[in-house]
């Protein structure tokens, strides 16, 4: 539905802080001036959840989708049995094609949580199916007469990969997204191209290869990565990356991070990752210290009630606020059960912080442990040898906190 409210979708886009790279900024703001555009982002289904990476580029299409326009979810089940050297000091893990199509369905699944299919309003396509049947010479000839290895070479993906060695794979991987860029033209009439900022040369090669086959001009636009105001990439917790998916991450966790972040980088996460209205937005700007607490909790529900719905989001709020009420009264909070026989043998703190992910290591929990970051329920615990048994849980359960604002309930099963 065309949201007349939004004005230029391409200001809306620059204005909450979207746009790192355009190749022509008058061609861009013009193409999408009317409705109906169908532009794309390629997602390779290399894991088996979208990230908070891969939302940011999900909002975009959204904020386009709902200006009139026609996002193209591109699942990269071809280019993802190569893999994207874009941002990589190694070689990725090579795939299975049973294990990159199960991602991809996967994928498919969280592409609705933001995007709206029905009716051909957004397409899903992948490139497997002009890509593993290819004639590799035939290739060669139409599409690789037209790469400069000097340029190739130039480009930062391959620039960085360079000094640990970049294998003749990867090198295809240029190829292979221009590629998709001219095939998406070819059958869907696609002129513009989005991706992470990473992707800048790559969606680059894939504009100039239509010019060149179509003599058609096409665009490229890359979205800025979510990063801290210090430029560190955001959305990495004690488990690993911020996933999508509640059984990699749970809901509860899902919300902490957001309400958890540093001041300084609220206002822009409220932009990125939110639908509030900007003049919402700027009336915040000037809050500091403990005036953001409730603009953090804004932040928080918003955009956990867009992935995992408004009573999920609900629910994750009222658990934060009874967290800081009393951890006691905080019924959902995140749990781990243990046995009657692990607590008659006895179980190590160690192990209880690497088990409920407060911790990605025993090594990194001996360290909180030794900088004074634990406490079972209000106290500080300073014995990393500590072993809890069934004695430790007669009044029931156990808070276990790794630093100020993450949780965890130990409980014996009935």
């Amino acid at each position: 539905m065309h949201d007349s409210r939004a004005g230029s979708v391409y200001d809306t886009l620059l204005e909450r802080g979207y746009i790192a790279q355009v190749s022509d900024e008058d061609g861009v703001r013009e193409l999408l001036a009317g409705t109906g555009v169908r532009f794309y982002i390629g997602f390779d289904p290399t894991a088996d959840s979208l990230h908070v990476g891969h939302f940011i580029q999900m909002m975009v299409m959204a904020h386009l989708q709902r200006a009139g326009h026609v996002p193209i979810a591109l699942m990269g089940c071809g280019t993802a049995m190569v893999g994207d050297p874009s941002g990589r000091t190694d070689l990725r893990q090579m795939l299975t094609l049973e294990t990159i199509t199960h991602n991809a369905e996967r994928f498919r699944e969280q592409m609705r949580i933001l995007l709206d299919f029905t009716d051909d309003r957004a397409l899903m396509v992948n490139n497997a199916d002009w890509l593993l049947d290819l004639n590799y010479v035939d290739f060669l000839r139409d599409i690789g007469v037209h790469f400069s290895v000097n340029r190739m070479l130039a480009a930062e993906a391959y620039r960085q990969r360079m000094e640990k060695g970049l294998t003749f794979l990867e090198f295809n991987y240029m190829l292979m997204q221009a590629y998709d860029f001219l095939e998406l033209h070819r059958r869907y009439g696609v002129r513009l191209q989005l991706g992470g900022d990473d992707q800048w040369s790559n969606i680059l090669a894939g504009a100039d290869l239509i010019r060149r086959k179509e003599q058609t001009e096409a665009y490229a636009l890359t979205i800025k990565l979510l990063t801290t105001s210090e430029g560190i990439k955001m959305g990495k917790t004690a488990r690993g990356a911020l996933w999508l998916d509640p059984e990699k991450c749970p809901v509860f966790d899902f919300y902490q991070y957001w309400r958890n972040i540093d001041d300084a980088d609220v206002i822009n996460s409220l932009r990125l990752v939110t639908f509030v209205p900007m003049e919402e937005i700027r009336g915040w700007e000037h809050l500091t210290g403990s005036q953001l607490n409730p603009v953090k909790e804004r932040l928080a529900w918003e955009v956990t009630a867009i992935v995992h719905g408004r009573e999920a989001a609900d629910s994750a709020r009222q658990q934060a606020r009874a967290l800081f009420a009393g951890p006691g009264e905080a019924s959902d909070m995140p749990e781990t059960l243990l046995s009657a026989a692990e607590l008659e043998a006895g179980v190590g703190l160690l192990e209880l912080l690497e088990r409920s992910g407060l911790s990605p290591s025993r090594s990194a929990a001996r360290r909180l442990v030794r900088q004074g970051g634990v406490r079972l329920d209000d106290e500080v615990v300073h014995d990393e040898a500590l072993v809890l048994t069934a004695a430790d849980f007669a009044d029931g359960h156990r808070i276990l906190r790794a630093g100020k604002k993450r949780f965890h309930r130990l409980r014996p099963t009935d």
